[in-house]
C-alpha cells in the first residue's frame, strides 16, 4: 500500500539537508581553528605578509588573495565572508584606512575571537567582527562598497541564497570578488554524499 502526504503534513524541518551540511561545515572549521595551514606564503605578496601577525598567515585558509584583485580604495567598506582567522579582513582594513572598514563575517564564535587578536596584534582598528551566515548576512541593505569571499561560498548548500545577500547588502556599483573552487563536470554520487567533500 502507498503513503500518500498528508494535505496538512509539514515539511521536513531540515529541507534538503541544508542545517546537516552546515553543521558538518562548522566541526571541519572548528577542528582547524588555531592550527597552521602553510597556504599563505603561496597565495600573499611578501608586502601583504609582512603586515600580518604570524597567527593570521599560519591560520590563513583561502584558495586565493581576492584582496590583491579588489582594487580597495581608501573610505570603502568592505566585507569579508567566511573572514576565519582574519587575514582578508586585515589586509582590507589596511588597504581601505583611512575613513574605511572591514567586517569580518563568519558563523564560528571561536574564528571570530582568533581573528580579533589577530587584528589587535596588526594594529588596526578600523575592523568589526560579526557572527552570522553568508545566506543571512546582518548587515543593512547597500551597506558595503566590496564583497570579498576566499573558498568559502563552495561551502554554502544555499550558494543562490548567499549571492542574493551579497547583491542586496552591496552599494549600487559595489564589487564582489571571489577566490573558491569550480567543478565544471558532474560529480559521482559518492562525492555528492560525502560529508568530507562538503566541508573542503
Amino acid at each position: 500500500m502507498r503513503e500518500h502526504a498528508h494535505a496538512g503534513a509539514q515539511p521536513p524541518e531540515d529541507l534538503l539537508g541544508q542545517e546537516t551540511i552546515k553543521g558538518l561545515v562548522r566541526e571541519a572549521y572548528r577542528a582547524v581553528v588555531g592550527t597552521t595551514t602553510g597556504v599563505a606564503e603561496r597565495l600573499y605578496d611578501p608586502e601583504q605578509l609582512a603586515r600580518l601577525p604570524r597567527g593570521a598567515v599560519e591560520q590563513a585558509l583561502g584558495v586565493g588573495n581576492p584582496v590583491r584583485a579588489a582594487g580597495l580604495q581608501p573610505g570603502e567598506v568592505v566585507l569579508d565572508l567566511g573572514c576565519g582567522g582574519g587575514i582578508d579582513t586585515i589586509l582590507a582594513a589596511h588597504a581601505v584606512a583611512p575613513g574605511g572598514r572591514s567586517i569580518g563575517l563568519d558563523m564560528l564564535p571561536e574564528m571570530l575571537e582568533v581573528a580579533a587578536r589577530h587584528a589587535a596584534e596588526a594594529g588596526v582598528a578600523n575592523v568589526e567582527w560579526m557572527l552570522g551566515e553568508m545566506e543571512a548576512i546582518p548587515l543593512p541593505e547597500a551597506s558595503v562598497d566590496v564583497v570579498l569571499s576566499n573558498g568559502v561560498i563552495n561551502l554554502s548548500p544555499r550558494k543562490s541564497r548567499a549571492f542574493a545577500e551579497i547583491y542586496r547588502v552591496l552599494r549600487p556599483g559595489g564589487r564582489m570578488v571571489v577566490a573558491d573552487i569550480v567543478v565544471d563536470e558532474d560529480l559521482p554520487p559518492e562525492i555528492l554524499m560525502s560529508a568530507a567533500a562538503w566541508a573542503g
